[in-house]
């Protein structure tokens, strides 16, 4: 359960506000910078009554419904943004997380692997990828998409340190540590436990 908290946490961290080409910030932003989720969602109401098909207002909302707990109203949001901008791979990785935190692994997985198929997808959906298929017990999938995740970016910390948690499960203590420590370099917190626990 820390585990997928602190998974989360990372997650939503990279994720917390989304851009669509858009400037400055709206009321509805401004008040999801400040972590007053209910009032944002009453502006991002407003927004969308002129402009229902906004993708800023509707992922946005989406997020905040999703930081108060509401999944279901945080996936019908999310659902009507990716309805109007299909090809957004932000909007399918924080489907992906949704579903995750709700361990629907299988749609979890499913969004993860619509976003890696978009041109330019960033690591952050190999990484999703990864962690789904980790859930569902595809070791060897899930191995080379955190591969895939650490060969686009060498300093993904969060990266290094589930695919040791996964070296780890299949007793791979070497690959294990050496993941951890690479973690620990790149400043992901829990790899200092992991190192201690597993690693003396």
């Amino acid at each position: 359960m820390y585990l997928c908290k602190k998974i989360s946490g990372m997650f939503l961290l990279s994720l917390w506000l989304f851009s669509c080409g858009e400037s400055g910030t709206t009321d509805g932003d401004a008040l999801f910078k400040n972590e007053q989720y209910e009032e944002a969602i009453e502006a991002y109401d407003k927004k969308l009554k002129n402009r229902p098909k906004n993708v800023r207002a509707l992922y946005n909302r989406g997020r905040a419904y999703e930081e108060i707990g509401e999944f279901k109203k945080a996936e019908e949001s999310l659902k009507k943004a990716i309805e109007v901008d299909p090809k957004n791979s932000q909007i399918l990785l924080s489907l992906s997380n949704l579903y995750h935190k709700q361990k629907n692994y299988e749609l979890s997985l499913m969004y993860a692997d619509n976003a890696v198929e978009i041109s330019g997808a960033p690591p952050m959906a190999y990484f999703m990828k990864a962690r789904a298929m980790h859930q569902l017990g595809n070791v060897d999938e899930a191995r080379r998409e955190y591969n895939a995740a650490i060969k686009m970016s060498p300093n993904y910390g969060q990266a290094y340190y589930y695919r040791g948690m996964l070296n780890q499960a299949t007793d791979k203590n070497k690959e294990a540590c050496d993941d951890f420590r690479k973690a620990a370099e790149n400043n992901y917190e829990q790899a200092q436990e992991a190192l201690s626990n597993y690693c003396n």
